[in-house]
């Protein structure tokens, strides 16, 4: 400056970069914006780049870096480029976290939850990615038994593993809380050992040879698919004629007349080969696994049983 007195004070600094007056002070203190020059009366002053120091300044503790690193990157000891991508992983954690606590808090409001629920619920998105594979792991294993069904059923299941994202959406949220619920009851449990694997076929009909029973089982697949991809109600009119084309089938294959009884019969067989929960269970895991629901593979006896129930209308 040609032995002339630096132009800025404190006050001008201020009004160049908006910066209040108490914090250029502070920063003055700390050694981050250290004058070129002092007053005969003491007063601090600054030169032209001391301006876009403290801008720099600015905003490096607006995006929360703290004073020892800033320090660091206006001397050149670290560059900034580095501290930028630390703390935008940083930011993401942060940002992710914040996603969580409003999915729960969302999560919470649907459900009206109880202090006790909400503990629960909260405690259970918190789990790492590792703990959640170990709870289901562990899940598994206690499935494990002497008996070729819970065997069997199993290794169904681990062919299935729900596995939550660390950026759920809300509905993957809600499927995972609802399966850390399931898992958790050991009622469950033997329901799911019991029924995870459903019968063959060739299993479900009592009385009719395997491969009469296999086709009768098939047939009434393949009717209540297209009637569930129809959006056909089950108790509606549309339902009526795939119900009586299956009990005509089945009133064939054991020589019965196609009437009440016989449909009451018939839907007691596919009530004892379905388990509504499991079936739930397994919706859950595509849900949180974001998986693709095939028609086809969704379970068809609940409508099935639901229209042979049904009323007839007069």
């Amino acid at each position: 400056m040609n032995g002339t007195t630096p132009p800025h004070s404190i006050g001008s600094l201020s009004a160049a970069t908006g910066i209040p007056v108490r914090t250029i002070r502070f920063y003055s203190d700390t050694g981050l914006l250290p004058p070129n020059h002092r007053t005969p009366a003491g007063h601090r002053r600054y030169d032209e780049s001391a301006v876009q120091r403290l801008r720099t300044i600015g905003v490096l503790r607006e995006l929360d870096v703290d004073l020892t690193t800033t320090r660091r990157v206006l001397d050149g000891d670290l560059l900034l480029a580095e501290v930028a991508a630390a703390h935008a992983d940083a930011a993401e954690l942060q940002i992710r976290a914040l996603r969580m606590r409003l999915k729960i808090l969302r999560l919470i409001a649907r459900r009206g939850a109880t202090p006790e629920e909400t503990t629960r619920m909260h405690r259970l998105s918190q789990l790492a990615s590792d703990e959640r594979r170990r709870l289901v792991a562990d899940f598994l294993q206690d499935l494990d038994g002497d008996t070729p069904a819970a065997r069997s059923a199993a290794a169904a299941l681990r062919t299935a593993v729900p596995d939550l994202p660390d950026d759920p959406s809300d509905a993957q949220l809600a499927a995972w809380m609802e399966i850390a619920e399931l898992i958790a009851d050991g009622d469950f449990r033997t329901r799911l050992a019991r029924a995870a694997v459903p019968p063959a076929d060739e299993d479900a009909v009592p009385g009719v040879a395997p491969h009469a029973a296999a086709d009768l089982v098939q047939h009434a697949r393949q009717a209540v698919t297209a009637a569930m991809a129809a959006d056909t109600a089950p108790d509606s009119d549309g339902a009526v004629p795939v119900v009586d084309a299956v009990v005509a089938r089945f009133a064939t294959a054991l020589g019965r007349p196609a009437g009440p009884e016989l449909r009451e019969w018939t839907a007691r067989q596919f009530e004892l080969g379905h388990d509504p929960l499991v079936a739930r269970y397994w919706r859950l895991v595509w849900t949180v696994n974001d998986w693709q629901v095939v028609p086809g593979h969704l379970p068809f006896q609940p409508w099935l049983i639901e229209a042979l129930r049904a009323p007839r209308r007069s």
